[in-house]
């Protein structure tokens, strides 16, 4: 039986209401759970790029990108294991401004390289960026500390091996 593994999926298209409903149905309809959602602009102008992390086997995620480039707007559709890419998600906390100069939590903000963004009479807000997990042993850390809002960003990644992506999307365009 194939090992279930994590992949990161880039997909590259045309930026077209609607595209993210019928990408986001592919999962649906497979009953795959997406982790993890990211959409911006890419490397080459009026490309859009979306990240999604799911959860599937090998052979499974083969048969997925072959369902997301059969999308008429979609130029081209990658996956990466986890070791083949480099990552990154941002958070964001606020936190009530009793709480601002607590030593253990200034201990903890500098031993996670997060910053302080803003500071009000009422609330200040922290800013980290690293992997899933070392967000999540943040929260975990001030969640005591009357966390008042929490916010996280997808997975932003890139691959490591050298993929020449504009190259391959010109190409993919000309056909």
């Amino acid at each position: 039986m194939e090992a279930i593994q994590k992949f990161t999926i880039s997909v590259y298209t045309e930026n077209n209401i609607g595209l993210l409903n019928r990408l986001s149905a592919i999962f649906l309809k497979r009953h795959i759970n997406i982790e993890s959602l990211t959409v911006s602009n890419s490397e080459i102008k009026n490309v859009q790029r979306f990240t999604f992390v799911v959860k599937m086997t090998e052979k499974n995620i083969k048969k997925i990108i072959g369902q997301i480039e059969k999308q008429i707007e979609v130029i081209r559709a990658f996956f990466h294991t986890e070791a083949e890419i480099i990552y990154q998600e941002t958070a964001m906390f606020k936190m009530s401004t009793e709480h601002l100069y607590d030593e253990i939590i200034q201990e903890r903000l500098k031993l996670r390289r997060a910053n302080i963004v803003t500071i009000t009479k009422h609330y200040f807000v922290i800013e980290t960026t690293g992997s899933k997990e070392d967000i999540d042993r943040l929260y975990d850390r001030l969640l005591p500390y009357d966390l008042l809002q929490f916010v996280r960003s997808g997975r932003i990644a890139i691959s490591r091996p050298k993929m020449a992506i504009s190259e391959i999307l010109k190409e993919s365009k000309e056909k």
